[in-house]
Parts: structure tokens; sequence; C-alpha cells
């Protein structure tokens, strides 16, 4: 087509046109987007439950020691369906289309969920806790936010081999905090505890990524450990018991895996020795 006052040819700027397009695809969200936003809200309202149901009544002088259990169950609740989001954003990105947030926004969501929610609850802890230290306890919840944040960080650059995490995952290190708070164990060996979970974030302990039987596994114990929350906080006949065993066990699972692992790089690098003293004889 040819204009008539420059009397050059004219061609629509379809370039343009298809950038206008396309800009809005590029930023609308997928399935996966959803459910990691779905993450988010759930470390969030821990947050708020925590503060409402644990902190200001502790703060106002309130006796009401069933709101506080309710309140904790709840938000350590909200952790755990945040973990469930978490495992299947992953898998949903996987079978289906992700968008180019996808990455940034699952960091972003874990920093609230496993990062802030649990340092959170720490420091929570640290002020209601009758043998807890404020100032100390606040140290601790720092050491397990600026660990999250620095695991975060580290996956975004580092290229692990397929299947396996370099570190603790984020979302089992949030659990194993909250656990060791709910165990009530001395003060000192709830923080020495506190610290080595977030030691065993930014560590190179290489734990495996939750797919298939995994992730079946981690779902179930996900499951269970909200059922065991459930019965705690209304009080149900051996409640208290169940919820230390829970707790305990998910500590074990905490210690064990890191033991596992390390006798399996131990294994490995006897084996390839062996087998380069084996290609070195005639």
């Amino acid at each position: 087509m040819i204009d008539p006052e420059t009397q050059a040819n004219w061609v629509p700027e379809a370039d343009e046109v298809d950038e206008e397009e396309e800009m809005p695809l590029s930023l609308r969200l997928s399935i996966a987007d959803t459910l990691t936003l779905g993450n988010a809200t759930c470390g969030f309202m821990a947050v708020y439950f925590t503060t409402t149901g644990i902190l200001i009544p502790h703060l106002t002088g309130s006796q009401e020691s069933g709101m506080a259990r309710h309140s904790a169950a709840t938000a350590v609740i909200l952790m755990l369906c945040a973990a469930v989001f978490d495992l299947f954003d992953g898998l949903v990105a996987r079978k289906l289309r992700s968008s180019p947030m996808g990455a940034e926004l699952d960091n972003l969501s874990d920093l609230i969920s496993f990062g802030l929610a649990p340092a959170y609850f720490v420091l929570v802890y640290g002020m209601v806790a009758d043998d807890a230290h404020q100032r100390v306890a606040a140290l601790g919840a720092i050491v397990v936010l600026l660990a999250v944040v620095l695991r975060l960080a580290r996956f975004s650059c580092v290229t692990m081999k397929d299947g396996m995490f370099q570190g603790m995952p984020s979302p089992f290190g949030a659990l194993t905090v909250v656990s060791i708070v709910l165990l009530e164990l001395p003060f000192v060996a709830t923080l020495l505890a506190i610290v080595g979970t977030a030691w065993l974030m930014v560590s190179r302990v290489e734990y495996p990524k939750p797919r298939g039987r995994l992730a079946g596994a981690m779902l179930c114990w996900i499951v269970l450990s909200m059922g065991l929350l459930a019965a705690w906080a209304f009080d149900a006949p051996s409640g208290q018991l169940l919820l230390q065993t829970g707790c305990a066990l998910q500590l074990v699972m905490g210690a064990v895996i890191p033991l596992f692992a390390t006798a399996r790089r131990v294994n490995n690098f006897r084996d390839n020795r062996r087998e380069a003293r084996a290609a070195q004889l005639p």
C-alpha cells in the first residue's frame, strides 16, 4: 500500500501490535502460579494467627490458653498447607504451562511461608515461653530467616544434578523448626536445634526432590501432621503425646536424611577410588 502524502510504501505496524497482544499473555498467571500464590497466602495467614492468637493475648494478659493452642495449631497447619501448595505447583508446572514469572513467584512465596512465618513463630515463642530469652530467641529467628534467604538465592544460582537439592529444602526446614518449638524442650536445647536446622538448610548436604513415591509419602506425612495438630488443638485424649511424637519423628527425619546422604557420598567416593585403582593396574 502506498501513502499518498509520502509516496512511500506503508506497512501496518504488525510487530508493535503483536507485542501489545503478547505482553499480557506473558504476564498471565498459569495454574501453577495460582498454586504458588496460595502458598504465599497461607504463609501470611500463619503470621496473622501467630500474632492475633498467641502474641496479642500474651501482651494483653489474657489467660485463655485454649485460644493460644488453637492459633498455634492453625498457624502450623497453614504452613503445612503452604507446603502442599509448594509440592503441587512444581508438579503442575512440569505437566502444564508455566509463566515466565513462575520461578520468581515460587521463591518469593517460599520466603514468606518457609522463611518469615517460621522465623516469626520462633520470635513469638521467645516472647511467650516462661524459660525463653526474648533477645536470644530473636537472634535465632534471624538465623532461620537468613538461612532461608541464602538457600533460596543459592537455589536460583547453583545447578544441581537432576532429582537432588543442595541443603535441606526450605519447606522441610520450616516444619522442622516449628516442630522443635512445639516439643517444648529446654530453651538452650531448642535454640541449638533451631540453629542446627538453619545450618542444614545452607549446607551442601544433598536431599532428594519429592517426586513419585517420595512426593506421595511426603503428602501423607503432611496430612498426618495436620491430624495430629487438630487433635492437640481440640484437646483430644493423648493429643499432647501424639503431637510430641509427630514432632519427634520430624526431627528424627531431619537428622537421619543427612546421615544417609553423607554415607552415600562416602560410599560413592570409595567406589570411585576402587575403580581408579583398578584402571591403573596392568
